[in-house]
């Protein structure tokens, strides 16, 4: 798991960059929607807690996340929320809840087969027949010939940050270089690498974990981030 992401380092403008992301609403919507009795939660690949704090509102929740720059952050600004550190691949809360999620890209941070497989034998740890599991992550890789610019609003004003993308078809790695040119008129450079898991192999990494695929739906919001995909499933050993 790679920490060279500038929101990794600095977790309140990830916050403030992130505010509209969105995520928090469709996981709950998506909930909602299949699992309507649903009291408990378990958030893989937290973060600052942001989302958390969202879901929190609704359900009994617990987060998890491997960057202790995020898990300090978010105690200091969420106290309230029950947030620990550990890698997905490997944690065990020992307690089980109505809806595993796992949102943010977090899962595209795990490369490796079989990484993937352990975390979603996290998944299923904590699952009990009926369980919702809600994933977001890239389906598919970002293609573009020339670098993209945007204008990202931040706490000190408005930032302008150049993106360019390279595929890895064998590794199925999608590496995002950025350049952000701050408003502090400082210049920072980070890059992100994901493993993009299509659809079917989504699928099969969730059936081999006892999670059946209830539905699969692409991600509005994602215009920065690339093709984005929410993936819902139900525990059914």
């Amino acid at each position: 798991m790679e920490a060279s992401n500038l929101f990794y380092r600095d977790p309140a403008l990830y916050d403030a960059v992130q505010e509209d992301s969105g995520s928090a609403a469709a996981c709950r919507a998506l909930i909602e929607r299949h699992r309507p009795d649903a009291a408990t939660l378990a958030d893989f690949g937290c973060g600052t807690g942001r989302d958390l704090g969202i879901l929190a509102e609704r359900f009994g929740c617990v987060g998890v996340d491997i960057q202790p720059g995020l898990v300090d952050y978010a105690r200091r600004v969420r106290p309230a929320l029950d947030i620990r550190l550990g890698d997905m691949r490997t944690v065990r809360l020992r307690r089980y809840v109505d809806a595993v999620v796992c949102l943010g890209n977090s899962l595209a941070y795990v490369h490796d087969n079989d990484g993937i497989s352990a975390v979603f034998a996290t998944f299923a740890a904590h699952a009990l027949p009926g369980t919702l599991l809600v994933l977001c992550s890239p389906v598919s890789p970002t293609v573009r010939p020339e670098p993209a610019t945007a204008t990202v609003a931040t706490p000190a004003g408005p930032a302008q940050v150049t993106i360019g993308y390279e595929w890895d078809l064998r590794t199925q790695i999608d590496t995002m270089h950025r350049r952000w040119a701050l408003p502090s008129g400082d210049e920072a450079h980070d890059t992100i690498r994901r493993r993009v898991l299509f659809p079917r192999e989504l699928e099969h990494y969730a059936s081999c974990a006892g999670f059946e695929v209830l539905d699969m739906l692409n991600d509005p919001n994602a215009a920065l981030t690339g093709p984005i995909a929410y993936t819902v499933a139900r525990y059914a050993p």
